[in-house]
């Protein structure tokens, strides 16, 4: 079944630009079987596709159906926050350009204000779309899978708004260095399910929720929370975080009075970066940058930067850039960013590398805890170790730009999460 067009409603005052109607972006597109080029489609048991099939047409009817997106903006505007900020660092500007290798360079950076979102994330854009498609189909029971937490947050939360049953699979690692979100979904009424196999992260805790799904698809939706696994999955997530990137451009169009040059967002599935890119995708003046896990070295095992350093697989149900080793198995990764852990990546990133529209680098453990820090005492703002690392590309890439040009960072999440874990890494004594 075809992927209906991106939603064409944003989620703010009718009279605001952002409200208005975008331009569609037509460049990758998932076709009829969910592909973006080789990538994408459905590599899953049978016993999910009649869930799949029936998630796709809900969805299709829910795009051409005024009401849905009409209970969805209310949530948006009123418990969500949208639209957020587009904020202007100057002081993180100034430090790019006292550091800036030419005179006349360091350009200006501007923070997307996620962070500023309800549950402190970008994530909550797309638990609150697909909870609503949840009640669409009859389903009362939801079930995630997260990483860093923030996901499980924002999952639990659109279920306790909505009156949703839910339970979340989090790896016992990251249930140990993100325990402030572990409390707060249980706070929120969610079951918090530890997943002890394997490297103990988000990659197994997404192996036990898809196991979860396969037995209880009748009942059950699975609210996936980036842009991976079958279609119509990363189409579906893409489209409801594009209220990044539809926001951005309208307000980048009222401050700067021009399109930024840049815009730059960390990758680990890739939600929050697919939200704010897909906007400018056939903007082709606007530079799109995504950022991965680098972690201690490229050796295998030492980073989660399946874009820079994988190849083509199939990884939770779709092809896309994946870690594995010569046999095709997956690799183990690591980051100190739980957000960021995965060894694969949604398949319309792998689509955006393949073409050359977006380019993908990636940022070291040591340089994105010293973002961290530098984010904090610069502008008051501790974000999220996910966006750390592409806090790091935009002071390293602004240095380059001349001082009239604009850099758009998608501050993805606050860092409230990540501080005792920070304080770990950094040596910071309480």
């Amino acid at each position: 079944m075809a992927t209906p067009p991106p939603p064409t409603h944003a989620a703010t005052d009718a009279t605001s630009p952002e409200s208005e109607a975008p331009v569609r972006a037509t460049m990758a597109v998932p076709d009829a079987d969910g592909r973006f080029g080789q990538f994408g489609g459905r590599y899953v048991p049978e016993t999910l596709i009649a869930a799949l099939d029936q998630l796709a047409e809900v969805y299709q009817k829910a795009s051409n159906d005024e009401r849905f997106w009409d209970d969805l903006r209310q949530l948006e505007k009123h418990f969500t926050g949208r639209p957020t900020p587009l904020y202007r660092a100057e002081s993180l500007s100034r430090h790019a350009r006292k550091h800036a290798d030419k005179k006349n360079h360091g350009a200006t950076i501007w923070l997307k204000r996620e962070d500023l979102a309800h549950t402190g994330a970008h994530k909550i854009n797309n638990t609150l779309g697909q909870a609503l498609l949840a009640k669409r189909m009859g389903k009362k029971r939801i079930i995630a899978e997260t990483g860093a937490g923030q996901h499980g947050v924002a999952t639990a939360t659109a279920c306790a708004n909505l009156g949703l049953e839910c339970y979340v699979y989090m790896g016992a690692e990251d249930v140990r260095r993100q325990h402030l979100n572990v409390v707060r979904m249980k706070l929120l009424g969610a079951t918090v399910i530890p997943v002890e196999s394997g490297s103990k992260t988000l990659k197994d805790a997404t192996n036990e929720a898809m196991r979860d799904w396969m037995g209880s698809v009748e009942t059950t939706h699975y609210i996936l929370g980036s842009v991976v696994g079958p279609h119509p999955f990363p189409a579906i997530v893409r489209d409801f975080q594009s209220i990044i990137g539809r926001e951005t451009k309208a307000q980048s169009l009222r401050h700067m009075e021009a399109m930024p040059n840049a815009i730059v967002a960390c990758v680990g599935g890739g939600s929050n970066a697919a939200g704010i890119f897909f906007a400018f995708i056939e903007d082709h003046d606007v530079r799109l940058i995504g950022v991965e896990a680098g972690g201690r070295s490229s050796n295998a095992g030492d980073h989660a930067a399946p874009l820079t350093l994988g190849s083509p697989g199939v990884l939770h149900g779709s092809m896309s850039y994946v870690l594995q080793d010569a046999d095709g198995q997956t690799q183990n990764v690591h980051s100190c960013s739980a957000g960021l852990d995965y060894p694969g990546v949604g398949p319309e990133h792998s689509y955006w590398k393949d073409t050359a529209r977006v380019e993908y680098t990636v940022c070291t453990d040591d340089e994105a805890l010293a973002a961290f820090t530098l984010l904090a005492r610069t502008e008051g703002i501790i974000p999220a170790l996910e966006t750390a690392h592409a806090i790091h590309e935009a002071v390293r890439l602004a240095g380059e730009m001349p001082s009239d040009q604009h850099i758009v960072v998608n501050c993805s999440g606050r860092g409230d999460k990540d501080v005792d874990e920070a304080a770990r890494l950094l040596g910071i004594e309480s």
